[in-house]
């Protein structure tokens, strides 16, 4: 039902005005933020793009980003509105003397989404996820599919026309990345979750091969020391629910087993969610949104296999 649902609603393109874009320019560009983020940013190539976390001295996801690198001078980074300034300012501090710049340049791009039929018509064909095309001044990101839609955003000039194909919904868009698995953070959920309590390891936004970076010694260990007690889960409530709402078991009452990491209204009714979950609760049941007396909240597996099934 899902899925037909999707497939019949999710087709089109849409302005997403709720994203920013941070320009780090200069011949240190790359290396200060391979320094700084969990993705290897030395590497990252003018094919594609990836996933990464912006993470506290305790591992705790401060930002996520969609990187792609323009030149080897100029890397852009993709992240949620509410955080960039908080997070350029926080990047800025360890610059030092790098020879690289950061700025705010979100007034210089235009970011769309593109879902279905609408995006094989701009890119020639489906795209598989962390692949990039460009198209002239464009450049479209391949991003995970929505129980089997592709999806993808398109970064262009400010001045450019909107890439062409039928109107979508805010609302829809929004709903399709719950139903991709992965969630970006945002303001409400700044600082709670390490990166495989959002299955980052297990969607590319993890690089355990590189160098430091600011939290990695808290990331590498929970995952080769087998401490993961918390991963994203897919899951549905008929009352409404948003980013950092709690979810609650029965058999624990008086503290909160899981976080909402991101929200949309389904087309279907209710609310769907990524929830980050404690591994014991999720396989438990009797789960509840805000207390154990709130709304039932129905837990799913995330629409992907984790790094340990691959």
């Amino acid at each position: 039902m899902i899925i037909h649902l999707m497939q019949s609603k999710l087709n089109g393109v849409v302005q997403l005005a709720h994203l920013g874009v941070i320009r780090a320019e200069g011949i240190d560009a790359a290396s200060f933020l391979h320094g700084q983020l969990t993705q290897d940013i030395l590497q990252l190539g003018s094919s594609e793009a990836r996933l990464a976390a912006y993470c506290s001295a305790q591992g705790r996801m401060l930002a996520s980003f969609y990187a792609i690198k323009r030149s080897p001078t100029e890397i852009l980074l993709i992240c949620s509105q509410d955080l960039l300034a908080t997070t350029l300012k926080n990047l800025s501090r360890f610059v030092m003397r790098a020879k690289v710049k950061l700025s705010d340049t979100s007034v210089d791009y235009a970011i769309f989404g593109l879902a279905g039929a609408a995006l094989e018509a701009v890119s020639d064909g489906p795209m598989q996820p962390w692949v990039r095309r460009d198209e002239g001044d464009a450049m479209i990101l391949g991003l995970y599919p929505a129980d089997g839609v592709a999806r993808a955003l398109w970064l262009a000039p400010a001045a450019k026309d909107a890439p062409a194909g039928p109107s979508l919904s805010l609302q829809d868009w929004l709903w399709s990345e719950v139903r991709s698995g992965i969630a970006m953070i945002s303001e409400p959920v700044a600082q709670v979750f390490v990166p495989q309590m959002l299955n980052y390891e297990s969607v590319g936004g993890v690089n355990f091969k590189k160098g430091c970076y600011p939290g990695q010694e808290v990331v590498a260990r929970s995952q080769f020391r087998g401490t993961l007690k918390r991963r994203a889960f897919l899951a549905h409530s008929e009352a409404p629910m948003k980013t950092g709402d709690e979810v609650f078991q029965e058999a624990d009452p008086d503290q909160p087993c899981g976080t909402v990491a991101q929200a949309a209204q389904a087309p279907g009714g209710g609310y769907d969610a990524i929830v980050s979950m404690q591994l014991s609760a999720a396989q438990a049941g009797a789960l509840h949104l805000d207390s154990v007396s709130g709304q039932t909240v129905v837990v799913n597996p995330p629409p992907y296999p984790l790094l340990a099934d691959i």
